[in-house]
């Protein structure tokens, strides 16, 4: 069993350990996941796993319990003899927090970065940050794929007349104009301020979206409300013929779900990387598959292969 590869799957996010292990066609190890009667989180591994090379895989959304449940698990399986520990998170939560923009507030992605570390990791795969330079608060080697193959593979086997790639703030440009490269479309940027968390105001619409099918990229969405208003920005003041949004991490909370259906959007493409089961909700929204991208990377990790090559 020395240097065997180990899958173990955390609370968080089961479906996504189970398709990864399917890919990679092996099982998720046997792992107790637990709670004392306080509520306290009680870990046990139950199989040998000395000198082994371990992959825990757990995205660390809300609850703040997920981040805690994977500190745990990579704690217990240092503590078991494992060769190596790499800690799988599909998405990695408090990655907005990444900078001291206000007086007297914490830079969240760090702290991560540093429990993750301290509690013994040796390696972090994750996909898309928030911002790629969380990349350098980490001093144990970060593998960041990106989900631009899965998410272009979509629009090439589902193609769009006139399409033009929209940039929803001044921070997504560069990740956009990659994506509307690879899609050899055009690139509009919508510049907004930001009063508070969680609002938006659109100030200057930059370029042509006049009778174009848009394509809004972006990382994440949260409470739709940047998204929504957005879409009738394209619609109603640029003329967009219809809006097409995109994005990897699902986190729609709050009324989330009821601006998506009150909104002319035509289609919200998202990832598994968050899992999200309330697709009765909200028909707009369709899913698509990270794991077997996820299992790849696992596996020249394993083997000491590049990475990149997922990249292309």
């Amino acid at each position: 069993m020395p240097n065997d590869l180990v899958l173990i799957s955390g609370s968080a996010h089961p479906a996504m350990g189970e398709a990864i292990a399917k890919s990679l066609k092996t099982k998720l190890l046997d792992v107790e996941i637990g709670r004392f009667s306080d509520g306290e989180i009680n870990i046990k591994i139950l199989e040998n796993i000395r000198g082994t090379d371990v992959f825990i895989i757990q995205p660390t959304m809300p609850p703040a319990e997920n981040i805690l449940e994977l500190l745990l698990m990579i704690d217990a399986v240092r503590r078991a003899s494992c060769r190596r520990v790499t800690a799988v998170i599909p998405y990695f939560g408090y990655a907005r927090q990444d900078r001291k923009d206000q007086p007297r507030v914490p830079i969240g992605a760090k702290l991560m970065a540093d429990l993750i570390t301290g509690a013994g990791a040796n390696r972090v795969l994750t996909i898309d940050l928030h911002a790629p330079q969380i990349q350098g608060f980490f001093n144990i080697p970060l593998d960041h794929l990106y989900s631009a193959p899965v998410l272009l593979k979509h629009f090439w086997d589902h193609p769009r007349e006139n399409m033009t790639v929209v940039a929803p703030d001044v921070g997504s440009i560069k990740m956009t104009r990659a994506f509307a490269k690879r899609l050899d479309v055009g690139l509009a940027i919508i510049d907004k301020r930001r009063p508070r968390p969680n609002e938006a105001v659109v100030m200057n619409f930059i370029g042509e979206v006049t009778g174009k099918d848009v394509i809004i990229f972006d990382d994440m969405i949260d409470t739709a409300g940047t998204l929504t208003d957005a879409v009738r920005v394209c619609i109603e003041d640029q003329g967009a013929l219809s809006v097409t949004a995109c994005c990897t991490h699902p986190l729609l909370s709050g009324n989330s779900l009821e601006r998506l259906n009150d909104s002319p959007i035509r289609e919200v493409v998202v990832s598994n990387t968050i899992p999200f089961d309330r697709l009765d909700l909200c028909p707009k929204i369709r899913v698509l598959d990270m794991a077997p991208l996820l299992a790849q990377a696992i596996e020249r990790i394993h083997l000491e292969r590049t990475v990149s090559e997922l990249f292309v």
